[in-house]
């Protein structure tokens, strides 16, 4: 059943959005370098700004002066193993909440390593794909009675449905193991589910049209991390989703409008518009988006 629209869970995500456009939060990013760009966009878009670093002593100072950070393992470098031991154990030390997106979980024994040792000191939120959830879970001890089919890349082999009970263990894990007792977990698919290991909701997942563009994922760990600088760790993962799902829907309808648009007929004849101009619209839609569309958008408790 959607959830009511005075439910004080929606009020909650309102006031998160209008808290990031109000006070332009910074949460720095050690994240993917073939979808940096986006990431940083993505939180500017939203109200927030961005700062990016590789360099663990230099990441240490900026996450110093902000209130969440981002992490995402996507593409590794040999140095990487130490600079995320260090990066995770000062978060933690800190009390710093963070975020986590550990992209193609369970690809290669190097990035096994690093998700492994982050058992150690725990994200606030994590944000991945069925498929990534399920492996960390396993790759943490949990026992959570799931079987991933493995990743594929950094695509999802599994569905959103079979990594409910992993994402509850990590949410409550992280609960357990983090400065403020509070933590989420959010899955992105054609359904999205989110969990602090107590509650459990379900998103609509927004546009098929975000699997055609890089970064979609990652950018959203991104802007759940802008949000985690103003709200509870649940709040800010149902925050990012919905809004993303509320841009990502807008876009697609102007992309659509703009394909029908007869003035612009000749050109799109011969070129329809498509992922490219999508995702252009798709940051313009983030912009756009106000407290009201993102706190109304479809959200039911399982």
């Amino acid at each position: 059943m959607n959830l009511p629209a005075q439910h004080p869970l929606r009020q909650a995500i309102a006031q998160a959005v209008q808290d990031v456009k109000s006070q332009s939060p910074m949460a720095p990013s050690f994240t993917n370098f073939v979808t940096m760009n986006f990431v940083a966009n993505a939180q500017l878009a939203c109200g927030g700004s961005a700062a990016m670093s590789f360099i663990a002593t230099e990441f240490d100072a900026i996450a110093a002066l902000a209130k969440s950070a981002y992490i995402n393992v996507g593409t590794l470098l040999p140095s990487y193993s130490d600079a995320l031991h260090a990066i995770t154990a000062d978060l933690n030390e800190s009390a710093k909440p963070w975020v986590l997106d550990p992209v193609a979980a369970g690809l290669g024994q190097t990035r096994t390593d690093i998700l492994t040792d982050m058992q150690h000191n725990p994200p606030t939120i994590v944000r991945g794909n069925a498929s990534e959830i399920i492996v960390l879970a396993q790759l943490w001890g949990l026992d959570c009675g799931s079987s991933s089919h493995g990743p594929e890349g950094v695509e999802s082999a599994d569905d959103v449905q079979s990594a409910m009970e992993p994402a509850r263990l990590l949410a409550r894990f992280m609960a357990e193991h983090t400065p403020s007792g509070q933590a989420a977990v959010a899955v992105s698919g054609e359904e999205d589910l989110i969990t602090d290991g107590t509650q459990t909701f379900r998103l609509h997942g927004g546009s098929p049209l975000m699997t055609k563009i890089t970064g979609a994922g990652c950018s959203l760990g991104g802007v759940t991390a802008t949000y985690l600088s103003v709200a509870s760790p649940l709040v800010a993962a149902l925050a990012a989703s919905m809004l993303y799902n509320v841009a990502s829907d807008a876009a697609a309808q102007a992309l659509d409008a703009l394909n029908q648009c007869d003035s612009c007929a000749p050109v799109r004849q011969a070129l329809p518009a498509g992922p490219g101009t999508f995702q252009a619209l798709f940051l313009d839609a983030l912009a756009a988006a106000t407290a009201e569309q993102v706190s109304a958008a479809e959200i039911s408790e399982c």
